[in-house]
């Protein structure tokens, strides 16, 4: 039984293309509540779901790419559709403009 050399390894796409991004989430919505869903139709205006889905939603994204919604951020515009909800990921994974300056 070998050991696999990390560069044997898949290396996973990297999940900053909002294409990618919407894709997953529209996936992610189907899955989650048995219906299609376009990237621009508004989750919660059509589907009428719950703030409590808004809360899950909010816990996908951040598990899923590694992100913190916080304050301003948490505004139902940023969740109402897929394209949307990519645009927020982009947004909070590129590194702070400024760098550490601590």
């Amino acid at each position: 039984m070998g050991m696999a050399m990390s560069s044997d390894r898949a290396v996973p796409e990297p999940l900053g293309d909002p294409g990618d991004i919407e894709t997953e989430l529209l996936r992610f919505l189907e899955l989650r509540t048995g219906k299609t869903w376009l990237a621009d139709m508004d989750v919660f205006g059509s589907g009428g779901l719950s703030s409590l889905f808004a809360m899950e939603l909010v816990v996908h994204l951040e598990r899923t790419y590694g992100i913190a919604v916080r304050g301003g951020d948490l505004q139902m515009d940023n969740f109402r559709t897929a394209r949307s909800m990519a645009a927020l990921v982009g947004r909070l994974q590129r590194p702070a403009v400024g760098g550490s300056g601590a």
